[in-house]
């Protein structure tokens, strides 16, 4: 039986059952918590904590999950993996421990069709209601074992949660494996022989901060059956990795890497590790999470760059991984439909990552080689501190080649390094040197930027200027000029870097870099620890926020020339504001731009960026540069020698700006709004790389929202709208028809008055619509009336309607509501015979009534 059955027939079967089919959750859970979603239970956390109510009582689903904790054992055992699927039903206060235990055995023994005598259990040893209920439905008490709480006791997902004793179906594979104690083969006594193919977890508890057991205002069930587990036992294969969900990715590493599956085991092991952690990988990137140096974006770079190093063993020595994104997509494609939205995206992810840490690793690799060539196959926790802090070499892939080749890894001193690092960034106290208060102007010092070329460098301080005198200098407000800096400062529209500065005994957190004279380079901070002047230390630029801003200053250019194209060669750039999360461009333009010339501006900049296009830098004198076609920007003060910014035959600008290497790595650029500066100056704001992916995600969950509250798909959202339109409308003529059937217009009659031979009527009204009022001064001047004057509030404002009859040639019905209306703090005015005002102030309607009444009086 295929996986995709196994996971059809076991919804079916829960939804015969009465239980909503709900889709998968994303891996990225809504609980602080927990980094990933790793069991199926934990959408519904808050339902199992009693802080919400169920929408649906019973629930099943398919869930996909990612655990990293025995990361170290994938590929290793037959059944760890970082991404799993999940089969689980689960009850809210409905069913409890006899519906869930006689479905879960009628689903393995009757539509699995699982010999009975195949199958053990096991129940918690306080748990006598469990216990009974298998025995009731005919397993033998020999093949029930009682564990203990480590065994049948499920704990929360989490630190606090909900939590309860649970039962186990297990899996006989008949295995012939060595018992414990000499006796009769059970779950208890063997190991590897049985299988646990099903949990079933009765949450009665919730665990807090302090581990006390409370109880929950409403039972649960909670069961967890893992569909590899599942799918090796109905294909009769020991190993997970042997059943058809891993075999055509296997395949598939097999072709591409030109290996053989099931001849080495050290082989087969990188194989397996390789298939498993492709598939989260596609997952993870999939729900939106991307490489980082933190939470979860640390995770998925640590598989990838395991996943990697696989690769290399098995002799990749270029990037691969990206190829394999087809194989998970068409295995599980027609199940998780975002991995297939998500697919080319994931392997530019992929293969990005994969070539960045494939540098680093030939160079770690190499110095690990010559360590333990020197060291006698050891590796020191200070080399290891060095391949960490230097490399980005992580502590487990180490650990890895240390338990395959042999070495003698000092883990220890490696923690103890990590430690010492943390105290003298904590503890590093000091006095702090600093120059001249006054400026910068009058000191002689000179800074070099490196940073087009460099991202860190090994420099010497030149100058430290703090506001005050301090003695114990931490957390000090100062300013560090470097002889040499990769620190980008703040010109040209383009952001300053920020970063840190190290020293031997202080760190410095960059937090803005700026030029105050020619030559030098300051940058402003935090200092904690010491510093000196004529110090050595260690400047690294935050990289992330770099590649971004950079990635936004390259399509500025390209923006300005697809402007040109498009707009016509009067465009040129006014002002622009480069930084990591947008850019910000002003140009000449008389007109708002069109939606056809936002979407014609934004596929030719895309397309420059999908042909991938090196992005040429060079310096050239500043005439040769002009007439070559180089532009020169706003405002910009260029020397004699100047660097040219070229993109093939498509932009070419002076800028002392940072850059991509090729439009390739700018991804999509979106223009997110165009609107006006002033007179001839418009302004566009735009994304490029994440942060575009980031952009429509928003957007598509919007949809999801839009979809979600219309109950509709896609192609109806447009329909339904123009429906629920229609509808409104309808309704509120039939709301208008109402609200003019209210007003007794015979009654409204009776109640005119007369000044000077003037037949008027004036009534206050509370909420009607102004359609209603204008019918209604129509009707009532129908009737014969010289003038009517009718005040509608709405909230605290006023609405002031002025009609009177055009054969009255006294009046002016517009004259009349401007007096009026001034009143009420409000204005308007209009025709002779009508005229519509509005006020602020429903209080001084009265006093306005008196003001009509002398206006009468006089005319």
């Amino acid at each position: 039986m295929r996986s995709d059955e196994i996971r059809r027939l076991f919804l079916e079967f829960f939804e015969k059952k009465g239980h909503k089919i709900l889709p998968s959750a994303s891996l990225i859970p809504e609980d602080p918590q927990l980094l990933f979603t790793i069991a199926g239970m934990v959408p519904f956390k808050p339902i199992f904590w009693g802080k919400v109510d169920p929408v649906y009582t019973r629930i099943a689903t398919c869930q996909k999950c990612v655990r990293t904790t025995d990361i170290e054992n994938v590929g290793k055992t037959p059944r760890h993996h970082t991404f799993f699927e999940m089969l689980g039903n689960f009850s809210f206060g409905d069913y409890f421990k006899e519906e869930a235990i006689e479905w879960a055995w009628e689903f393995v023994t009757q539509v699995l069709k699982i010999p009975e005598e195949r199958l053990w259990v096991s129940v918690y040893k306080d748990d006598d209601e469990a216990y009974e209920i298998w025995r009731k439905i005919g397993v033998p008490s020999s093949k029930i074992l009682k564990l203990g709480k480590e065994d049948n006791f499920w704990g929360p997902a989490g630190p606090t949660g909900p939590c309860g004793p649970d039962t186990e179906i297990f899996y006989d594979t008949q295995r012939d494996v060595p018992t414990s104690d000499g006796k009769e083969p059970t779950p208890a006594n063997t190991e590897g022989r049985f299988v646990e193919i099903w949990n079933l977890v009765f949450t009665e508890f919730y665990q807090d901060e302090n581990g006390n057991l409370l109880p929950l205002k409403r039972k649960n069930i909670d069961t967890g059956a893992g569909l590899e587990r599942m799918a090796a036992m109905m294909q009769g294969v020991y190993n997970n990795f042997d059943t058809d969900l891993f075999a055509p990715i296997i395949e598939g590493i097999c072709n591409i890497l030109n290996v053989e599956y099931k001849k080495d085991e050290k082989i087969d092991v990188s194989i397996r590790v390789i298939a498993d952690h492709i598939r989260a990988l596609v997952f993870l990137i999939s729900d939106g999470v991307f490489p980082s140096n933190e939470g979860r974006g640390y995770v998925l770079r640590r598989i990838l760059r395991r996943a990697a190093r696989h690769g290399k063993l098995l002799g990749a020595n270029a990037p691969f991984l990206h190829k394999l994104v087809d194989f998970v997509v068409n295995k599980m494609g027609n199940v998780y439909p975002e991995i297939v939205e998500k697919k080319e995206f994931t392997k530019e992810i992929i293969l990005g990552e994969e070539k960045r840490f494939l540098q680093n690793l030939n160079k770690g690799l190499e110095l690990v080689e010559k360590v333990v060539r020197e060291n006698n196959g050891k590796i020191s926790g200070e080399m290891a501190f060095k391949l960490y802090d230097t490399y980005g070499f992580p502590l487990d892939i180490l650990r890895d080649l240390a338990e395959e080749n042999g070495y003698v890894l000092d883990e220890q001193g490696f923690n103890e390094h990590m430690e010492k690092q943390r105290l003298l960034a904590k503890n590093a106290t000091g006095d702090v040197e600093f120059t001249k208060r006054t400026g910068y102007e009058d000191l002689k010092l000179k800074s070099e930027f490196v940073g087009y070329e460099k991202y860190e460098e090994h420099s010497k301080v030149l100058a430290i200027k703090v506001s005050e005198f301090v003695n114990e200098a931490q957390d000090v407000d100062c300013e560090i000029v470097l002889e040499r800096t990769p620190f980008y400062a703040e010109k040209g529209g383009q952001i300053s870097d920020t970063g840190i500065i190290k020293g031997e005994n202080g760190e410095f957190l960059v937090e803005y870099v700026y030029s105050p004279t020619e030559g030098i380079i300051v940058h402003r901070g935090k200092l904690k620890g010491r510093l000196s002047v004529g110090e050595k230390v260690y400047a690294k630029i935050d990289i992330e926020k770099r590649k971004a801003t950079a990635r936004n200053h390259t399509a500025t250019h390209l923006l300005h020339a697809a402007l040109r194209k498009v707009l016509g060669t009067h465009v040129r750039q006014a002002g622009s504001l480069v930084e990591s999360e947008k850019l910000r461009f002003d140009f000449t333009h008389f007109n708002a731009l069109s939606v056809d010339e936002i979407e014609q501006v934004e596929k030719m900049v895309n397309n420059v960026i999908l042909e991938a296009i090196d992005v040429i830098v060079e310096e050239k004198g500043y005439d040769d540069a002009v007439k070559e076609g180089a532009m020169a920007l706003f405002e910009e003060k260029y020397g004699d020698k100047v660097r040219v910014v070229k993109v093939g035959n498509f932009s070419e600008e002076l800028c002392g700006g940072t850059h991509v290497k090729n439009t390739g790595e700018i991804g999509l650029f979106k223009i997110v709004s165009e609107g006006s500066v002033s007179a001839g100056i418009r302004r566009v704001e735009a994304i490029t790389g994440l942060n575009s992916l980031m952009y429509l995600q928003r957007l598509e969950n919007n949809w999801f929202k839009v979809r979600k509250v219309l109950e509709v798909n896609d192609d109806e959202v447009f329909r339904r709208i123009e429906n629920m339109k229609e509808e409104i409308k309808k309704l509120n003529s039939e709301i208008k028809s109402l609200k003019q059937k209210m007003v007794d217009i015979d009654s409204i009659y009776k109640n005119k008055k007369v000044i000077n031979n003037v037949e008027y009527i004036v009534e206050k009204f509370e909420g009607l619509e102004v359609d209603v009022l204008r019918d209604l001064a129509d009707r009532l001047v129908d009737k014969g009336v010289d003038l009517v004057v009718l005040f509608d509030k709405v909230g605290e404002k006023v609405i002031l309607i002025v009609k009177k009859k055009k054969s009255n040639q006294l009046l002016h019905a517009g004259n009349i509501a401007k007096e009026l209306s001034m009143i009420l703090g409000g204005g308007g005015g209009g025709r002779p015979d009508f005229a519509q005002a509005g006020g602020k102030d429903f209080g001084k309607v009265q006093e306005a009534i008196k003001k009509l009444e002398e206006i009468l009086r006089e005319c």
